[in-house]
């Protein structure tokens, strides 16, 4: 037989007035609540107790709006409400980055195990059951509200470190490079390597941050340290970490669109970073003379079309580290290697020219490879030296040039 609808009323009457009682004694015992988690947190928390007096009074605070955040909850069950405003609010923001994820569910869980050892004290009689069910939703609630600020605050903070390499990144490639740079780089975990490298290539169509995370996935792969950005179409990496610049391309050159790659030369830290930055991108714009030029390229590779398309930096590095030197070698040398690139890189012809035999031909050709690093007898060292050759009676013509 159905219930009588008396004893129905009696029944929600009782509850109401438990749950009124219940509501009572929680807001009376909320601040010894709070005083108990905190007090425990001190007893097993090593961390919380390392923590300096300003964030343990954070800590303090949160730990207080979380117990009101469950009073206002249990009073108002079905009444949305953003948990995670009411008891993360009060703590500022740079709290997030002085306790961790880990650390921060351990607060809650310790708080949470302390309201529910206060169960049978704090319910009013029959309420226990109710409040106990309570606590253990409010529990997931309040789980689910720490996850979505520490997740804010991760994307609030990988968004101000995007904007943050990005000024580096710009500063490196316009020369502006400076002590602020590198203090923003170090911010980002730059450690300041001993070997510092640019690459740049084209920057593939789509979500840059697609493109910024494979880089940084690919150069953890090779133990390297990375700047990195898309600025306009150009995909811009700063490597640290290597002395080998065509390595670092190579290890990184997955996430480039099709198109030439560069390495700049290797520099000893991110202030000279720029003078590495300025080659790839002097031979990212010659590149596409050298038609056969291998994918990547040293910058370094590309020194005659970087001079013949007005780097005065690259004109420079010609005279000084392939003419200087042969000039510097004696005559021989120099009249041996131009005699040589004349007759069509003929040993006989250039030997007949000079009226010297083959042989000695030969042994200056391999004295002009030991001083400049570049073979007469590979075609393309042959362009370079040519090119530096001309350079250099240029220079001597006209120091200006």
């Amino acid at each position: 037989m159905p219930e009588p609808e008396s004893s129905n009323t009696e029944r929600a009457a009782r509850a109401a007035h438990a749950h009124a009682a219940t509501l009572k004694r929680l807001e009376k015992s909320s601040g010894s609540l709070a005083a108990q988690a905190i007090a425990r947190m001190d007893e097993t928390l090593p961390w919380y107790r390392a923590m300096s007096p300003e964030n343990r009074s954070w800590i303090g605070l949160v730990a207080q709006a979380g117990i009101a955040a469950f009073k206002e909850w249990f009073r108002h069950p079905d009444a949305p409400q953003a948990i995670s405003t009411d008891v993360f609010g009060t703590a500022p923001r740079e709290l997030t980055r002085a306790i961790t994820l880990r650390q921060t569910v351990e607060m809650v869980r310790t708080t949470i195990e302390v309201m529910e050892s206060a169960i049978d004290e704090v319910a009013a009689p029959g309420d226990e059951s109710v409040l106990r069910e309570a606590l253990l939703v409010y529990a997931r609630e309040i789980a689910f509200a720490t996850a979505q600020v520490y997740a804010q605050a991760a994307e609030a903070r990988g968004a101000w470190d995007a904007r943050l390499e990005s000024l580096v990144v710009n500063a490196v490639l316009s020369g502006e490079a400076d002590e602020g740079a590198v203090s923003r780089a170090a911010a980002l975990g730059w450690n300041s390597p001993e070997h510092v490298c640019v690459v740049l290539g084209t920057a593939p169509d789509g979500d840059s941050e697609l493109t910024v995370e494979a880089i940084r996935r690919a150069a953890r792969h090779a133990k390297l340290q990375v700047l990195t950005g898309v600025l306009g179409d150009r995909l811009v990496v700063i490597a640290g970490g290597s002395d080998n610049p065509l390595a670092v391309a190579k290890s990184l050159i997955g996430p480039y669109a099709a198109g030439p790659v560069v390495a700049g030369p290797v520099v000893p830290d991110l202030l000279a970073a720029t003078r590495s930055a300025q080659a790839a991108a002097a031979g990212l714009k010659a590149c596409f003379a050298w038609q056969d030029a291998p994918r990547p390229v040293l910058a370094d590779d590309l020194l005659p079309e970087r001079a013949i398309a007005s780097d005065p930096s690259a004109r420079e590095q010609l005279v000084e580290e392939i003419y200087r030197p042969l000039e510097e070698a004696g005559s021989a040398l120099l009249e041996t290697l131009s005699v040589y690139l004349e007759q069509a890189s003929s040993l006989e012809g250039a030997a007949r020219m000079l009226f010297v035999h083959p042989n000695t031909v030969r042994y200056r050709l391999r004295r002009v490879t030991d001083v400049t690093g570049w073979s007469p007898s590979d075609v393309r060292s042959a362009f370079t030296l040519r090119i530096a050759l001309i350079l250099g009676r240029l220079a001597d013509g006209d120091p200006q040039l």
